[in-house]
């Protein structure tokens, strides 16, 4: 029976690695162009089932190559992906520039992706999930009605907003784990978001709107946890880093993954209810602590969905760093 089920993208990431990024109206030399599987959905879908969890998949592709070898990468990353339709328009694609340091520069064609219609989410079933996951390379209204069939459903909700754009207050208060990094949460909020005490404030700005718990994610700085009831700060791993694409990404099906995996959260399934508030320090610190590791893992390698670890090699890496 799948446990979560992620609405989102699914992109062919189209990657080349350069020593650094281009200036206005210059060229540069960079190395093999790659096509990698991608989109923010498909990956983090593919993160949260390269750790056992059952995962289920709604989205669209394109009736192209790019469609075939993406709706492939998924079956062989055991998600389901019934609910994925071909679509007319082109498959959603990518173009990222990596340069020497791993940072990334992404432009996106939303193609297919642009198609993922709230009858797409009216016709699937939801009964049988317990989290759903959701990103903003959708469109809002249909990222909405995925999370009003969530609440009917009593499925939990994360959502990470990127890319960031002003959300309606009635789909902010229907999210159970609102999870932005530094430049979304300052573009969600339009607050200047520049140290630890902006970080916060601009945390509890969209909880005053309804948001159950915000998990920032901060890059090498790890991630900081903000409810109502506590702000907590989750240092991460050091690594070297190759490319950070799908860290972001890697966290989130990590976290989701751990949620449900702790025996404490199987006795309240049986009531159809995730922690949702901070009041689950330990499960949610916990969970916040994976992420970190799968992130931190994923920036050693290149590629999106390449570079997302499996539980085996979470644990052995957590374990060499003294933490499980």
């Amino acid at each position: 029976m799948p446990e979560i089920l992620v609405v989102g993208s699914l992109n062919a990431d189209l990657v080349v690695r350069a020593p650094r990024f281009p200036q206005p109206g210059e060229t540069i030399s960079g190395e093999d162009l790659q096509v990698i599987p991608g989109g923010k959905g498909a990956n983090q879908a593919v993160a949260a089932a390269r750790h056992g969890a059952q995962v289920s998949m709604l989205g669209r592709v394109g009736n192209d190559g790019f469609g075939d070898f993406l709706l492939d990468n998924l079956k062989e990353n055991n998600v389901d992906i019934s609910r994925i339709r071909r679509d007319d328009a082109s498959t959603g694609t990518a173009t990222i520039i990596v340069d020497s340091n791993g940072q990334n520069s992404i432009v996106l064609s939303a193609g297919a992706n642009g198609n993922v219609s709230v009858g797409d989410v009216d016709q699937a079933s939801f009964a049988d999930h317990k989290l759903l996951l959701l990103q903003l390379e959708i469109p809002t209204p249909t990222v909405l009605a995925a999370t009003r069939r969530a609440r009917e459903h009593g499925l939990s909700v994360i959502l990470n907003p990127a890319p960031a754009k002003e959300l309606p207050d009635e789909l902010i208060s229907m999210v159970d784990y609102l999870i932005p990094n530094e430049t979304e949460l300052g573009l969600l909020t339009g607050m200047d978001v520049k140290d630890p005490s902006s970080t916060e404030l601009a945390a509890r700005s969209l909880l005053a709107r309804g948001v159950k718990n915000v998990i920032v994610t901060l890059g090498s700085r790890g991630a900081l946890i903000v409810s109502k009831e506590a702000s907590i700060q989750v240092d991460t791993y050091a690594v070297d880093v190759v490319d950070t694409t799908a860290a972001g990404d890697a966290f989130i099906g990590g976290f989701a993954y751990k949620l449900l995996e702790s025996a404490s959260l199987l006795a309240k399934f049986q009531e159809q209810v995730l922690p949702r508030r901070h009041g689950d320090a330990p499960v949610l610190q916990n969970a916040v602590r994976y992420g970190c590791a799968c992130g931190a893992l994923a920036t050693t390698k290149f590629g999106a969905q390449p570079s997302l670890p499996t539980k085996e090699e979470v644990e052995r890496f957590m374990s060499s760093q003294g933490g499980a």
